[in-house]
């Protein structure tokens, strides 16, 4: 790793994840219009007025040494060339379906990247109030108000595994793939949640046989990489980022389950 990642800038990321969360959750309060982008997803006003604000803030507090790539400017076709350097990735509004539904499972999502690894990630829950933080100072989760408390996935649990699947991407593959393990339980969770829940030991494997984009996951993957799990393609090589049209192969994410990567 090359870029230093001291503790006031993940201070500094918190607070901006929730300035952007109060934004949103602004937003999330009235009746606000759906758009549908060229790639047939949703779009409100939430997502782009909390990019902005994201993209000012990441400015402000690190400068401008490393590019950002956010996923609204990018779908707008602003994307700044990557040189294979540090670079941010920000996705303004997780689960944009899930803010559309009102079921209050969406995120504010805030990564950085060096060397095709997520280094720094903080992913804000507005709606529920949860923040977690990923870094090599360790995985965090605030999920009270209270400040942020250290998390660490947990042992595979000897009756089963707990399998996150995501509510609107649950797919054929994802059942045959969870075939092979040993489930005790499945939960539904939208956004880059799965992830953190994986994190902090309330589920133990994440399969994504879908299709999903680098700012998608990046900060969920800081988050779970720094609480001891893995996110990987399905022939176990780590997930990189920086690739060409920043779209993603099929991943697991891990906890600790004793599985080989």
């Amino acid at each position: 790793m090359t870029v230093n990642i001291p503790l006031s800038l993940l201070d500094q990321l918190h607070t901006l994840a929730v300035r952007a969360g109060d934004l949103i959750m602004d937003i999330y309060k009235t009746d606000f219009d759906v758009q549908t982008k060229g790639d047939d997803s949703p779009v409100t006003k939430a997502d782009q007025l909390a990019e902005d604000l994201i993209t000012q803030g990441i400015l402000e507090i690190a400068g401008d040494h490393f590019p950002i790539i956010g996923e609204e400017a990018f779908s707008d076709g602003k994307a700044p060339e990557l040189d294979g350097g540090p670079f941010w990735l920000v996705d303004p509004l997780d689960g944009t379906k899930e803010f559309i539904s009102k079921n209050g499972e969406f995120t504010v999502n805030i990564a950085l990247i060096d060397a095709g690894s997520p280094v720094l990630g903080v992913v804000h829950a507005p709606a529920l109030g949860q923040t977690y933080l990923g870094s090599p100072h360790g995985a965090f989760a605030d999920l009270d108000g209270n400040g942020p408390k250290q998390i660490h996935c947990r042992p595979a649990p000897a009756k089963g595994l707990t399998a996150l699947v995501s509510r609107n991407h649950k797919t054929p593959e994802t059942v045959t793939f969870l075939e092979d393990f040993k489930i005790a339980k499945e939960m539904s969770a939208g956004s880059s949640l799965k992830f953190c829940h994986v994190a902090r030991g309330a589920a133990d494997l994440y399969p994504r046989l879908g299709r999903t984009m680098e700012w998608d996951t990046a900060a969920g993957h800081a988050v779970l990489v720094a609480a001891g799990g893995s996110v990987t393609n399905l022939d176990g090589q780590p997930l990189m980022y920086g690739k060409p049209g920043l779209d993603n192969p099929h991943f697991v994410a891990k906890g600790v389950l004793g599985l080989a990567d």
